[in-house]
């Protein structure tokens, strides 16, 4: 996975040439269905989300691909359930990534601002409670973009299972901060547009299709001073 691209963020997304040579040698082509996993968000704390898997996800369908998956549970879940492992590589034959990129799934600093103000666009911060009241210290800044609604990324799903709530819960926790009304436009940003990708990821499979991720998220927004922060 591309972590990195050449913004000034951490993590914000890789140019489109680096993503290329990247993912040749994959061996993606129309014909490939992906399913993507990964070991959780690694923060320290015990959050069940598959992020990173989400991130490159979202990447993929920016770059044009559309049949990837997240494996619900990754890694973790899937040893706890006692399934088969293996170790070492396949070798599969590299070929051209071959698919346009879809602009409108991510969004800038600008294009944010321009939304705190607009009626037809739901700002969701993806962080802790904490994060969001701005009771932390973790970005330049405390505190979340004025306009947004807070649906923590790691509260998702089942402590008991380790696998996502049914989609009746779901959906519940992203209609109370109207985030499936399908006239609205959806904006997800988080610290660093990983935790982001969860939620863009779990609004589309509640059928929201129009969302955006903020890719600079707090890092690039909490950095700069004309950018304005609320706290609770």
């Amino acid at each position: 996975m591309v972590r990195c691209g050449s913004g000034k963020a951490p993590f914000t997304i890789a140019p489109r040439e680096q993503f290329l040579k990247a993912v040749a040698p994959l061996g993606i082509t129309k014909d490939t269905a992906i399913v993507i996993y990964d070991r959780g968000p690694l923060v320290n704390v015990d959050v069940l989300a598959s992020d990173w898997s989400a991130r490159l996800r979202w990447q993929l369908k920016y770059e044009g691909f559309d049949n990837v998956a997240v494996l619900d549970g990754g890694f973790r879940k899937w040893k706890l359930d006692g399934r088969v492992t293996e170790s070492g590589e396949k070798q599969v034959m590299p070929t051209t990534f071959e698919f346009e990129r879809r602009p409108e799934l991510i969004v800038t600093k600008e294009d944010v601002k321009a939304a705190m103000n607009d009626e037809n666009v739901i700002l969701i911060n993806s962080l802790s409670e904490a994060d969001f009241r701005g009771e932390t210290t973790t970005y330049p800044r405390p505190g979340h973009i004025p306009g947004s609604k807070n649906a923590f990324f790691g509260s998702h799903s089942n402590p008991e299972t380790r696998l996502l709530f049914e989609d009746d819960v779901l959906r519940a926790t992203f209609e109370k901060i109207g985030a499936l009304d399908p006239t609205k436009k959806v904006i997800t940003y988080c610290g660093g547009g990983i935790a982001a990708t969860w939620n863009a990821l779990l609004l589309n499979k509640l059928g929201q299709e129009n969302v955006a991720v903020y890719d600079g998220s707090m890092n690039e927004w909490a950095a700069d001073p004309s950018c304005p922060l609320v706290t609770l």
